[in-house]
């Protein structure tokens, strides 16, 4: 059975909409998501390493929609592993550890993988938003698609842009 390793943060939660919400919050002022195409979170937020880290930041994320009902049906067809470069924000591991229990009932503590680096990680198949995450990866790559990639060619990475599209190319 091939080993899927799935991003967490702008592949499952939509961490774009809690940045925006955050910074309505904040100063007043909306942010559209083609207002921020191209750049980097923190480049778009000012205050993102702040938002990252309240206590609620990854807790309450949205989830993106279609990923539920298709990572189940992946969940049955492949080993799914969640994995999340977790130690870059250490005080998120709780938070990203109910959020997954909420959303994901079906996935196991076994499926879950927080670490620093994900060049560690050894699947068949990644999906990621970063490059960085996936330039490493030696197997089949999916990228998906964030405000922060959006403008950059894929090159030997699949884009995809929603979980329905993900779903016709692995189900």
């Amino acid at each position: 059975m091939q080993k899927i390793a799935v991003d967490m943060d702008g592949v499952l939660a939509d961490v774009y909409s809690q940045f925006i919400k955050m910074h309505h919050q904040e100063f007043g002022e909306s942010i559209s998501l083609e207002s921020v195409y191209g750049k980097t979170e923190g480049e778009a937020f000012v205050h993102c390493r702040k938002y990252i880290g309240t206590e609620s930041f990854f807790r309450d994320a949205p989830i993106i929609d279609g990923c539920r009902n298709v990572l189940e049906q992946l969940n049955q067809e492949y080993e799914v592993y969640l994995v999340s470069a977790a130690m870059e924000f250490p005080w998120s591991l709780s938070q990203k550890f109910e959020w997954i229990k909420q959303h994901f009932p079906f996935i196991g503590w076994q499926q879950i993988v927080f670490c620093g680096s994900k060049q560690i990680i050894a699947a068949d198949i990644m999906i990621d938003d970063h490059f960085k995450n996936l330039d490493h990866f030696t197997g089949r790559t999916i990228l998906f698609t964030q405000p922060h990639n959006i403008l950059r060619e894929a090159g030997r990475h699949q884009r995809v842009n929603t979980w329905y599209e993900i779903e016709k190319i692995l189900l």
